[in-house]
């Protein structure tokens, strides 16, 4: 029997693969960023706590409550804010606290969904071992060299930090070369095969970083190839040629989904004449 055809797909470090073998292009936090996050998340809750002192010595001096009475009530209060507090606000803000939102990050799971109740108890548990009795260095040490800057807890509870503040995407400017505008009003350009296309727009957002004597050959041989689906071929060298055909594709596809989506706007707005039932 012949052998099948098998694709290998390869989910690089930055992607996550969901339940569904979706590869999603995600932008974990950065390890400076993330230990900022958790430098402002530890002294808010040492905050916490020195004002729970204070009140406890207000508390003590004023004769309301015993010396004998103040360790137990100081062994709760650390349970609550150093467990019971982090989970509580991780779990309602989805993944989310004061110190995260401060530097633009989320915690979530391995596979890119939300965290639940169960993650964030796991990782307050591991906190209390890796930030407070080791003051961060068990963090720090495993977050330097885990590919998502991820902790201790992390790791236990499949967990990491995502980045929420991501750069806004320019959209890129798709113009025909000034010397083949007359050209253009007349070129009839085919639908380029999707490989093809990609290659080409691949060339143009990334020419400028190639070395010159392979951008002119790499040029050469897509123009080459896009010829066949060209007609006229102007007289121009490859990379504006390829810049042209480009733009001509990116317009004609914008007019055909505006196109589109007036058409499908008539629909909607259309109105709906019922049709009558058969007389008997």
């Amino acid at each position: 029997m012949p052998a099948a055809n098998v694709s290998i797909v390869q989910i690089h470090q930055d992607e996550v693969l969901t339940g569904e073998a979706v590869a999603l292009d995600v932008q974990p936090l950065g390890f400076f960023m993330r230990a900022l996050g958790v430098i402002i998340d530890m002294a808010v809750s040492l905050a916490i706590i020195l004002l729970f002192v204070l009140l406890a010595t207000g508390l003590s001096s004023a004769g309301m409550i015993t010396d004998a009475v103040i360790p137990i009530v100081s062994i709760v209060m650390a349970v609550l804010v150093l467990v019971v507090l982090p989970t509580v606000i991780e779990t309602v803000s989805r993944g989310r606290s004061l110190g995260r939102l401060a530097v633009g990050g989320r915690i979530v799971r391995a596979d890119g969904g939300a965290a639940s109740f169960r993650h964030a108890f796991i990782r307050a548990l591991a906190g209390v071992l890796e930030l407070w009795m080791t003051f961060g260095a068990v963090a720090a040490l495993v977050g330097a060299f885990t590919p998502r800057s991820q902790r201790l807890g992390d790791l236990l509870a499949g967990t990491y930090s995502e980045r929420t503040r991501t750069p806004q995407l320019t959209a890129p400017q798709i113009d025909v070369p000034a010397a083949l505008t007359g050209w253009a009003t007349l070129a009839d350009v085919a639908r380029l095969p999707d490989r093809l296309s990609r290659r080409i727009a691949q060339f143009i957002s990334s020419c400028e970083r190639l070395d010159p004597g392979a951008r002119q050959r790499l040029a050469a041989s897509l123009a080459d190839e896009a010829s066949n689906f060209v007609s006229p071929v102007p007289q121009a060298d490859p990379e504006t040629f390829l810049r042209a055909v480009s733009a001509l594709r990116h317009d004609r596809q914008l007019r055909a989904l505006q196109l589109e989506a007036a058409r499908v706007g008539m629909l909607d707005s259309a109105p709906t004449t019922p049709r009558g039932f058969p007389q008997r």
